[in-house]
């Protein structure tokens, strides 16, 4: 196979949507509304119909999203925010940035989640929220997460920027990942389950109360023009973005059922090679595979990254390091064994929706290959 396999292939994607895209993007420069035009809350409206919530508010990008959610709750200075110890750098910056106290959670090994069962354990009287992070497009026990917060009267913001389409199936019925807790936060980054062609991000809470409080913070603290009432930043979605989100969002859903098609075909061509383990779903839920993530045993990993990429397979390590590994966060060091064991293994393969299954085939018997060379 001579053409490179990338992890996503947004070039090809924009090709497809070109041409309707075009008149989408003309229509906002005729009509000029650059900045909170009608474009963002007809976005807004739609997401939130599409997640069945109340609220929907856009703003900068998915990190500020956090931020803000962590300052409508009223983070304090000194507060704690339990947090998991792998996942992306963001979700432990915004608490350091507030003043906060992140404390770290280790994972359980089967999902790449926060460890629901120690949680409770982590939790003092200065803990003000838990952020779950829906890591690679799923959660894992959000229930148990949801109801040790509520006996603690805390507050809980899920990371939801992996898993945007992602369900939580509670008594039978289909719940959407992001909307459970008290705030949902995403991302709109390029490479994310609705991506734009740039920065955005959104967050989601049927709370009226901080819908309002987040517009006011997410617009220099202001309800009306020039009255500040509280100290906010400055974070909005550009209504370019959101008329190309709005265009998206239709086939979202459409590019999830093909990205499942494609997470299947790698589990049925892979789940022979005891080399590796591939990634596992939680039964109660639907999962996105925002990432299709196996683990490499026998310390192969890098070998084996090395040898996809000499074959024109583009692979990415999510994540290199725990959280308290990095050097900005060595003061907040925990005991995570399994977080810290997975850095070592971990290893991202391509998927996306115009990813074909020959492709899918292809790297497969590659990986199998790898490891049919060393013996």
């Amino acid at each position: 196979m001579k053409k490179a396999i990338k992890m996503i292939d947004l070039t090809a994607e924009y090709q497809q949507l070109k041409p309707q895209l075009g008149q989408v993007i003309k229509k906002v420069w005729s009509n000029g509304h650059y900045i909170n035009g009608p474009e963002v809350t007809l976005f807004e409206n739609k997401l939130a119909e599409y997640l069945s919530v109340k609220n929907v508010i856009g703003c900068g990008n998915g990190t500020d999203a956090l931020q803000i959610a962590l300052m409508a709750i009223g983070l304090k200075p000194g507060d704690e925010v339990i947090i998991p110890a792998f996942a992306y750098v963001s979700v432990i910056e915004v608490v350091c940035l507030l003043g906060g106290i992140p404390v770290l959670v280790d994972i359980e090994d089967q999902y790449f989640q926060i460890d629901s069962s120690k949680i409770e354990e982590a939790i003092t009287p200065l803990t003000k929220a838990i952020i779950p992070v829906h890591l690679f497009g799923q959660s894992g026990d959000l229930q148990k997460i949801i109801a040790i917060a509520n006996k603690h009267q805390i507050f809980v913001i899920e990371d939801n920027a992996q898993a945007l389409g992602a369900k939580l199936i509670i008594d039978g019925k289909e719940k959407m990942l992001g909307t459970l807790g008290h705030i949902g936060c995403t991302s709109f980054f390029p490479t994310k389950n609705l991506g734009g062609f740039g920065d955005g991000g959104a967050l989601f809470t049927n709370d009226d109360e901080l819908a309002h409080q987040i517009r006011r913070i997410s617009n220099h603290g202001q309800q009306n023009k020039y009255e500040h009432d509280i100290i906010g930043i400055n974070s909005r979605l550009d209504s370019l973005q959101a008329a190309i989100l709005n265009f998206k969002l239709q086939y979202l859903d459409q590019n999830l059922s093909l990205k499942r098609s494609i997470a299947a075909k790698y589990i049925q061509e892979l789940s022979s090679c005891k080399k590796i383990r591939i990634p596992s779903k939680n039964p109660d839920g639907i999962h996105t595979w925002h990432q299709f993530t196996i683990k490499v045993k026998m310390g192969k990993r890098n070998e084996l990254k090395d040898f996809l990429k000499n074959r024109g397979i583009e692979t990415m390590i999510y994540y290199p390091k725990s959280l308290h590994q990095q050097k900005a966060y060595t003061n907040f060091r925990v005991f995570s064994p399994i977080s810290d064991r997975i850095c070592d293994s971990v290893l991202s393969l391509p998927i996306h929706s115009l990813l074909k299954l020959e492709e899918v085939s292809f790297i497969s018997h590659t990986i199998k290959d790898f490891f049919n060379a060393k013996h």
